[in-house]
């Protein structure tokens, strides 16, 4: 049995004692007593670490004066302090120790200095003792990578500092073809170089006439697209004309094939509807004036973009490059091809991975699967030249769970470690040392992998992409959806007429309901009753497949 209080543990070892009192001496008998209430101790602050683990009480944390600790390294992040290691938290006012925690030690049983500066909003908990954190059960210290995290960042939070910290990553520019840029964010306006269109065209085929009707007829092939007329068309006459060909000097309007009547024995037009001044041409001017701004700076290459920037007449656009992600697979489980087998499952995350970034605007490398290892997941990261890592799984408090170690032994600053959502709340963001690219370790189950996709990897890519944010939007809930006591949920829904309807199959593990989703509802702690508006995340695509509702809701 665990002892719930000293008293209580003391009471007990005093019992023991007396029980034992005739064959023990005065000093046996202190030293046993001595002995149980150190057990009693021992198990005490087995409890309270187990209660740690459970994010029922943060566990100590050593301070930065700790012995052995190093130096804190500075955050360029808002509220972190530039030479001392410590933040304010504003909610008590508190110092938080950020110094880098001396008491885990790695696989081989040897000390390693954990290297982590915890930013604003993560997981350091408060700590003033200059001890050593209490060793747990197992006889790892609660500050050890493996510890759960005390405290998780908001899920607001932590996507607006996934975002901001995009915005501040530096990226040069480059000029593109028109034929590379597509999918690229404008780093330049896109400026009218010329009217639109540059003369009067006609909007369709027909016949060119000036003045009232009806017109002599002029002979000819008449006007064609791509060819100048070079003599004006005289009052009373009428020319046949293409769609797109430039107008004759002096006339006033384009009768449609459709709507004109040719005697050819007396070479006369006639209309058959009235002819207004001005109809079916499209005079110059009409879509852009030169030196109009045609698309502002942030704006998406889209096809239509390519095909305007072509028609104003530009070869190139100046661009933001697209942000360059890799992606390391962990996990010793995973299978390629075939069927799950002997205690292997099949790996979901790196075929979903790649295209989901590519859909958000990134340059995806093939992923890369580097299973349990963490000493290739050590190299994979710092020999990476990406902009943004993306680790899959590894990011909790298991056995093989080295993602955590692997950043402290490189110096990363850890950032965010937990985000108060369900699914995917072991998600965490953290920096490479001297200012280098962020990694984002998503955990491993499917659906709580897409969950950190969409609170850290898309504000983020956005961020550096220069991409603007859509515009937030709301839909009422056509069930009661059940909430977290006190994390945020992503629950996968379906738009339907004005409502979003959840779906099943929405665990951490599962993949069934996202596949059919076309949104993810941002569900507050608690939950919401049915006809409650909540907040949506789109999709970068829509599910068309007919049997939705029935099977998934």
């Amino acid at each position: 049995m665990t002892a719930h209080g000293g008293d209580a543990g003391g009471s007990g070892a005093r019992a023991a004692a007396a029980q034992a009192s005739g064959a023990r001496t005065a000093t046996e008998r202190a030293a046993a007593e001595r002995a149980a209430v150190e057990r009693a101790a021992a198990e005490e602050r087995a409890v309270e670490q187990a209660l740690a683990l459970v994010g029922a009480r943060p566990p100590g944390r050593p301070d930065s004066g700790s012995p052995g600790a190093g130096p804190p390294r500075a955050s360029g992040l808002p509220g972190t302090g530039a030479s001392g290691g410590v933040f304010r938290d504003p909610d008590t006012s508190r110092d938080m120790g950020a110094a880098r925690d001396p008491g885990f030690s790695d696989d081989s049983g040897s000390s390693n200095d954990s290297g982590f500066l915890i930013a604003p909003g993560s997981s350091s908990a408060p700590g003033s003792s200059s001890r050593q954190a209490p060793q747990s059960a197992h006889g790892s210290s609660p500050s050890s990578p493996h510890a759960h995290r005390s405290t998780a960042t908001a899920w607001a939070g932590a996507r607006a500092l996934a975002e901001r910290l995009g915005r501040g990553a530096p990226l040069a520019v480059h000029r593109l073809p028109l034929d590379r840029a597509l999918g690229h964010v404008l780093a330049e306006a896109v400026v009218a170089l010329t009217d639109l269109p540059s003369f009067d065209t006609s909007a369709m085929d027909g016949w060119a006439v000036a003045g009232p009707g009806p017109w002599t007829v002029r002979g000819g092939e008449g006007l064609l697209a791509g060819r100048a007329s070079t003599e004006p068309l005289p009052d009373g006459h009428a020319l046949r004309i293409a769609t797109g060909a430039r107008l004759p000097a002096d006339a006033t309007a384009v009768i449609r094939s459709e709507h004109a009547h040719c005697d050819e024995a007396k070479g006369l037009l006639h209309a058959t509807r009235d002819v207004l001044q001005g109809q079916d041409i499209r005079p110059r001017g009409q879509e852009c004036r030169s030196g109009d701004e045609l698309l502002p700076v942030a704006t998406v290459v889209t096809p239509p973009v390519l095909g305007l920037a072509a028609a104003a007449g530009y070869d190139a656009l100046v661009v933001m490059p697209r942000p360059r992600v890799d992606v390391f697979v962990l996990g010793d489980e995973l299978l390629t091809a075939g069927l799950p087998r002997d205690g292997l499952i099949r790996d979901a995350l790196g075929p979903m991975l790649a295209p989901w970034l590519r859909s958000l605007g990134a340059e995806v490398a093939e992923p890369r699967r580097l299973g349990d290892d963490a000493d290739a997941l050590r190299q994979a990261i710092v020999s990476s030249d990406a902009d943004l890592i993306l680790t899959t799984g590894g990011t909790a408090s298991g056995p093989v769970d080295h993602v955590h170690r692997v950043l402290a032994g490189i110096g990363a600053e850890l950032l965010i470690d937990g985000v108060a959502v369900r699914p995917g709340h072991p998600m965490l963001l953290a920096q490479l040392a001297g200012g280098g690219p962020c990694l984002i370790g998503l955990p491993g189950n499917p659906l709580a992998a897409v969950s950190g996709l969409l609170t850290l990897a898309e504000p983020l890519l956005r961020g550096i992409a220069g991409r603007h944010a859509q515009d937030r939007y709301s839909a009422p809930v056509r069930e009661e959806v059940h909430g977290h006591p006190q994390d945020t949920r992503l629950i996968p829904v379906v738009h339907r007429d004005e409502n979003v309807v959840p779906l099943h199959y929405n665990g951490p593990a599962m993949l069934r309901g996202i596949a059919a989703a076309d949104g993810l509802a941002v569900v507050p702690p608690g939950g919401v009753k049915s006809g409650t508006e909540v907040e949506i995340l789109d999709l970068p695509w829509a599910s068309a497949a007919p049997w939705t509702e029935g099977c998934f809701t």
